[in-house]
């Protein structure tokens, strides 16, 4: 008698371990899934103390070697992969799609009109009534490649953009000009169209102190 109680405590006691088990495994398989998840999940992998994305008005804008000032704002980097539709003669009743050509949108440029003239030297070369001849436009300098950078709210680096072959399409000297307008500034527009563009993968997160 005494040997059959101990023999069913034993299997409460074994059923009872493999329940604990159990627990123990779905426990750290959740825990191994969220920790998975959060590291996936997490944007800033330098600073992972950051949870605020990147604020848009810290930004510069290059070309010739130089820092164009005063530049307000600029229109986002837009590209876009036309789909091209065909169907094969074996499977008429399905449509299939490949990507085509690839276009990228103008970028706008806007400033506080000053009496730097980088906005209207670049448009002159593409087109200014000032030229004679043979000399409409300036072949060897109307195109340019441009970098546009982002920083932080403490003034460090943390992307920049390689903008290829653009060239300006349109140019406004200046905006409407209101003599009730006391508080508002003057502002000149470059529109540029590009070949293309990529993020510089050598610009890395930095280190936030």
């Amino acid at each position: 008698m005494c040997t059959a109680v101990r023999v069913t405590r034993s299997n409460f006691i074994d059923k009872d371990m493999k329940i604990f088990k159990g627990i123990l495994v779905f426990v750290i398989a959740i825990g191994f899934v969220c920790t998975t998840q959060e590291a996936v999940a997490q944007p800033f992998t330098v600073n992972p103390h950051r949870v605020d994305p990147y604020k848009q008005f810290k930004f510069r804008v290059k070309w010739d070697g130089r820092y164009i000032p005063g530049i307000t704002s600029v229109s986002g980097l837009h590209r876009k992969t036309q789909a091209i539709e065909f169907r094969t003669g074996g499977d008429a009743n399905n449509i299939r799609k490949s990507p085509g050509p690839t276009s990228y949108s103008q970028i706008i440029l806007t400033r506080g009109l000053t009496h730097d003239t980088s906005f209207e030297e670049w448009a002159d070369y593409v087109s200014s009534v000032s030229k004679g001849l043979g000399d409409e436009i300036a072949l060897a300098r109307f195109r340019k490649d441009i970098v546009i950078e982002l920083y932080n709210e403490a003034g460090q680096l943390v992307m920049a953009y390689q903008v290829y072959r653009c060239w300006p399409s349109e140019y406004e000297a200046f905006d409407n000009l209101n003599s009730r307008g006391r508080g508002e500034i003057v502002e000149e527009t470059l529109v540029l169209e590009t070949e293309g563009w990529i993020r510089d993968r050598e610009v890395r997160e930095p280190l936030e102190h």
